[in-house]
Order: structure tokens, then sequence, then C-alpha cells
């Protein structure tokens, strides 16, 4: 059965670097028995410089933009060149006639006083707090609701018909309307400490976020051709699809492996973004991923901490299914299947490092088990995170530990007689990534922040013992075979890597167990099998969206009939037979060309 997916990405899939990329690929090449249509939002100049991978064959179309630029040659923003050319260099909302400047204001009051309003989503609350940050449900959260959709839904009916949301949303009219919101009774105190500057800034990343709602994707060719749209993440990633529902009644998919709404506020505190502009984005992503999830005919969180997160945010428990990430397990087959134990003194650390990985701890939990186990080293396997953050990290580490070693100071990649050393993948002693993982009895992993821990699974396909930390869907994934401690606790992490540094037996049992859980759990034959029945599932349920194609036929539920693929001539259809019915096309889908995007 041939089923045309609308797979909606940001900063992914099919862009060379990105997230979820792997994953992406994986699904694709997968299901060849389903047609896609990819609609793929880019995040930097670098990462579109970095070109596509190599897309299969049942891919029949991609459609790109940027969320970095505001250039209309690379937008394809609706409207006339003309016009749109005036909004976009400082007409603003003034652009517009009477009537949509009316329409304009009323809808983005309605925004603006939904994401102002105090209770609102988390901003002015902890992490460790309601995610939600919604408080006790009423009538009140459901009202704001209500006039948060009242408004995005007007905006982008705005913006189909007309365009230039891109300048009105930086206009002066937007900004004194935040002004009020921010102002009324009721708002929290942070935002209404809000300053011009604040509002101004405020404007311009709502303006980033919204991007996809001025986009030339809403006609019958292009989201309204697809059968089914499978958004990979939430926030901008999953907007066309809310539009594709509103707009032609597709429904709607929803896969995050890293809540967005989560990830938004864990990276806001690393911003130079003051906290009213802070406090206004968290309350717009609340806003937007409650929506997500209430349009959502089904969520696919990656794992069970995620799924929380997205329960918490709204998401109804009867519309959540967890499906983990598939991996692929073949590269480390030889290594699994081997029952040696490594190094049986070594322990193994492999990722990226930055300051989530908290080596720091790790560095003092080694001096520990040194002093216990003078033979013991520990291999840190991986390269920093990119730009000066990375680095610097990256230099501490390597400082540090020179200090808590001074007679044997680690050097940058040798292994030698060294405790501690730092190597890379693709040298001489570590030439891919299940040589790293060979490379010692234990792994370790000393996270601070975690969503599916990636490393540990590879690990566990490898049939190594681990020891991590109690972060994230760590303990879902682990599942009983390793051994998890709280975080920031260098005595904890000593004391458990000693344990399996000790127990050869304990090392080998756990590490078959590990093995055997990840193989049937984690795998990209079971990720497949399961987004295969999902995908059916969710068509099987879908209203019949076109008419009956001829007299003698039933209805045509699917875009592209699986015939069509079929090589030889069709006879035509009889004389009497009904011809091909026109497809509906809203009033404000005009004809439009295929756009920069366009493959």
């Amino acid at each position: 059965m041939l089923v045309r997916i609308g797979l909606l990405t940001d900063g992914g899939y099919p862009y060379a670097t990105g997230d979820s990329r792997l994953w992406c690929d994986r699904l694709v090449r997968g299901l060849t028995q389903h047609e896609f249509d990819l609609f793929a939002l880019s995040r930097t100049a670098e990462q579109e410089a970095q070109g596509w991978v190599q897309l299969p064959v049942h891919v029949s179309r991609v459609r790109t933009a940027p969320l970095w630029t505001a250039d209309e040659d690379t937008l394809g923003l609706h409207a006339p060149r003309g016009v749109l050319s005036r909004l976009l260099t400082g007409g603003g909302a003034r652009s517009y006639g009477r009537r949509e400047r009316r329409r304009f204001t009323a809808h983005f009051t309605a925004l603006a006083t939904s994401v102002c309003s105090a209770g609102a989503t988390g901003g002015e609350r902890g992490e460790g707090e309601d995610p939600a940050g919604r408080g006790a449900p009423g009538e009140a959260a459901g009202s704001e609701d209500a006039r948060f959709t009242e408004g995005l839904y007007g905006l982008a009916e705005l913006a189909c018909e007309h365009g230039g949301l891109p300048a009105a949303l930086r206009s002066e009219t937007a900004v004194r309307i935040l002004e009020a919101a921010c102002g009324a009774p009721g708002t929290g105190r942070t935002v209404q400490s809000a300053t011009v500057p604040d509002l101004l800034a405020f404007a311009a990343e709502l303006d980033r976020v919204l991007r996809p709602l001025s986009l030339d994707w809403y006609d019958e060719e292009s989201l309204g051709a697809v059968d089914l749209c499978h958004a990979t993440s939430g926030g901008a990633a999953a907007l066309p699809g809310l539009l594709a529902k509103r707009f032609f009644g597709v429904p709607l998919l929803v896969t995050e492996h890293a809540v967005q709404l989560r990830s938004h506020y864990l990276a806001a505190t690393g911003t130079p973004l003051s906290a009213p502009v802070r406090a206004l984005l968290a309350n717009f992503h609340g806003r937007l991923a409650g929506e997500v999830y209430r349009q959502a005919a089904l969520i696919t969180p990656g794992n069970t901490h995620a799924r929380r997160w997205q329960e918490r945010c709204g998401a109804e428990p009867a519309k959540v299914r967890t499906v983990y990430p598939g991996m692929e397990s073949g590269r480390f087959a030889a290594l699994g299947e081997n029952e040696g134990d490594g190094g049986p003194d070594t322990l193994v650390w492999v990722g990226r490092i930055e300051p989530a990985k908290d080596l720091i701890a790790l560095l003092h939990a080694f001096a520990e088990v040194r002093r216990a186990e003078p033979d013991a080293r520990l291999r840190i396997i991986g390269a920093p995170a990119q730009g000066p953050e990375g680095a610097g990290y990256f230099a501490h580490c390597r400082a540090l530990a020179a200090q808590l070693f001074p007679d044997e100071a680690a050097d940058a990649h040798a292994v030698g007689d060294n405790p501690v050393s730092f190597e890379d993948i693709g040298g001489v002693e570590v030439p891919d990534l299940a040589h790293a993982y060979a490379a010692g009895g234990v792994v370790v992993l000393s996270s601070v922040v975690e969503g599916f821990p990636i490393s540990l699974v590879e690990a566990m396909f490898c049939g190594r013992a681990t020891v991590s930390t109690d972060v994230g869907a760590v303990v879902e994934v682990i599942g009983g075979t390793g051994l998890v401690v709280p975080p920031r606790n260098p005595r904890a992490l000593a004391d458990a890597c000693l344990a399996l540094l000790r127990d050869p037996e304990r090392r080998a049992r756990l590490g078959a167990a590990a093995r055997a859980r990840a193989l049937e759990l984690f795998t990209v034959e079971q990720n497949l099998a399961a987004f295969r029945g999902i995908y059916l599932e969710l068509i099987s349920r879908a209203p019949v969206r076109r008419e009956a194609a001829a007299a003698h036929g039933g209805p045509r539920p699917f875009a592209t009939p699986p015939e069509a693929h079929v090589l030889g001539l069709w006879p035509e259809p009889d004389e009497g037979s009904a011809p091909e019915p026109a497809e509906r096309t809203p009033s404000w889908a005009g004809a439009r060309g295929a756009g920069d995007g366009d493959v």
C-alpha cells in the first residue's frame, strides 16, 4: 500500500549535518513502499553550504526554506514580488491595506496576550518545576490556549493571502502590541519588566520561529497533496503540519527524540538574551508545544523521559506511544559476539567533550579509582564540541588531568603509561567507533544532561558493562543491565567503577545482558517496523479527502494510487465514466511557481 508522506524537518535531513539526520535517512530508506516529500527548514548558512545527503529514488520532491535569513529570494514567501519587496524594506504592516492591518492587529494581539499572560508556561520557572508551567488546569488556561490558536492560525491565513509576516512581526505596530500585552494586569513580574530593546529582540526571535507561516508550501500541489505529515521534532518543524491539518485535513504525526520545549529551556540559559526575552520565548514555545500536541493524531517520543515531558505539557496519554530510535548494530556485531573483555583495568568514556558531559566529575572520580587500583587507566575518546566553549572546556579538562596526576602528565594522544589519555577516533590506536568501546572493560557515562544516550546503547551493542549517571533516559535504556549513580557525585561514580573493575564475572554477565537488551529494543529494524505500522494505522483512521475517481470506482484515499508506479499502459476510462474531479483549493491559494527550494 503506497502512502505519500510529507516529512517535516528543522535543521536536519536532508542536510549533511544536523539533528536526527541519520534517523531520518534510515527511516526513508527503510520504508521503500512509501513515497516521501521533504519539507526542510535550515538553521545556518554553514549547514546549507555542507549540502545534502544522497537521497533515495522514492523521495519525489524536496522543498527547503532557511530560518536564518529574511532575504525574499530564499524565503519563497507568499505575495507578489513588488509587494513583498516593499514589506521587507521597511514598510511593515503599514504596507497592508486597511482591512489587512486590522486583521494583523487583531490576530497578533490575541497571540501576544496569550504569550504574555502569567502562568501561560514555564517562562519564569526553573527546569525542575512543572515544564508546562500551567499550574492547576482551568478555564483561564483553556481560554489563553484558544486565544493563542486564534492568533496563530489567523496570522497564517493572513500570510497565505497577503504575505508580509516577516516585516509585519518586526514593525512598530507589533512592538506596540507586545508592549501593551506585557504591561497588562496579570502578567508575570519578569515579563512586565520588558524594555523596548527586549521587545525588539523578542519580535526578531518570533519572526524567525514563525517563518514557516509565510512559506508557499500550503496548496494542493505541496502539503495539500500528501496523505500524512510526519514532523521529526516539535516547534518550527511542526508548524507546516499544523497548517496542513487546518487547511487540508492532513493528519499529523510528531516524533520527538528530545522534547523541543525542554531543549529550548536548556539552551536559553546559555544565550545573551535578557530575562524578559527568555521568559517570553519560553511562554511562546510552551503555547506552541501545547497546540502541536493537541492537533497531532499521534505523538511518538523516543523514550519515556521525553514522554513524561510531553504529557506534562498537555499531550493526551492516549495519543502518546514510545518508539525507541533505531541504531545500526551491525558495525558492533564482531565486538559484541567476542567474549573478550578489552582492557580489564581500563575505563572508557566515548562522546563529544562539552560541559554537559561533566568530565570534571569523571576525572575526580578516577582519582579515587586510581588511589584504590593503581593500575587503572582512563581513556577519554572523542573530540571537543565546536566553538570556543568546547575548546575552552577541553583545555580545562586536560589541565585538571595534569593537576590530578602531576607525576604522570596526561598527553593529548599517547596512551603509553599515562593513567589518563585524550584520544580522537580515526587515529592509529582508535581507528573507528567499535575500537573505542573495545579499548576498555567498563564504559562510563558521566553526564549531567542527557536525552537518549546514544553512546550507552553503542556500548550495549558491544557487550560492555556500563556505569552511568541517572539523567535523561539512562535508567530506561539500561534496564538493570548496568550500574547507575546520581549525577555530580564523583564518590558514587568511583565506587561503581571499582565494583566492576574488581569483578570480571559480573562485568561479563552485565555486558551480555546489555547486548541482548539493545538488540531487542534499539535496532533500526524494530524502529522501521513500528513506523510502518503507525503510518498505515493513521491513514486508516484519516477521512477520505478526495471524491470518487470514476463512476465505477470507490473513493481514492491516497494522493498517489499504487498503480501509478507500475510500468505499462493502463486502459482509458469508459466513455460513461465521470471525469477526474477538480481538487479542492482554498480561496487564498492562487497559482504559484515551484519556488527556489523545489527539486
